[in-house]
């Protein structure tokens, strides 16, 4: 009788749920910031070498 009135508590119980939701909301916002970083990042890569070529090529001038 005690198992049975465990086991319809333990259904009943919905707090784990929320941590669950959490868990998985959480886990998709980051798997999307890895797959945006992944794919700007060849990207940004060749716009700071185009940056950094322009800017070495130019000169400061002095009075």
């Amino acid at each position: 009788m005690k198992l049975i009135k465990l086991a319809n508590k333990f259904r009943a119980e919905e707090d784990g749920a929320v941590t669950v939701d959490w868990v998985v909301l959480t886990a998709a916002i980051v798997g999307l910031g890895i797959a945006v970083l992944t794919s700007v990042s060849g990207g940004t890569t060749s716009l700071a070498d185009k940056i950094s070529s322009n800017l070495s090529a130019m000169t400061i001038m002095t009075h």
